[in-house]
């Protein structure tokens, strides 16, 4: 999953985080088909409701349109304005935690970019 899968991340947060990154690696584009409800709860064995409330919000936030019937679609300008969401989220909710925790068990951050954090 991603930096936030954490127990104590509610489900439907998860599943968000799933198709967030879909969608800014770009598995999902501008006009393409989100999978429905069902499938996609079917796939990551959750409640066909969680994944509608995690889809919810990308449509409360205009990555997507529902066409009533169909389906729903990515929105063109959604990956940029995603990627510039999910960098502030990243910036202001988990940097900090990742930050103390580095700092916390003596880590070298530029060690950690290069990949010789293992001392």
């Amino acid at each position: 999953m991603t930096a936030i899968d954490h127990e104590d991340t509610p489900v439907y947060l998860r599943l968000r985080a799933l198709v967030a990154a879909a969608i800014l690696r770009g598995d999902y584009r501008a006009g393409d088909q989100l999978p429905s409800v069902r499938a996609f709860a079917a796939e990551h064995g959750a409640n066909p409701l969680t994944v509608a409330k995690a889809y919810q919000t990308f449509q409360d936030d205009g990555y997507v349109e529902v066409r009533r019937g169909v389906g729903m679609f990515v929105l063109p300008g959604a990956v940029e304005r995603l990627c510039v969401a999910e960098r502030e989220r990243f910036l202001t909710g988990h940097w900090p935690r990742i930050r103390q925790h580095i700092d916390l068990l003596g880590l070298d951050p530029r060690a950690l970019l290069e990949d010789r954090a293992i001392a």
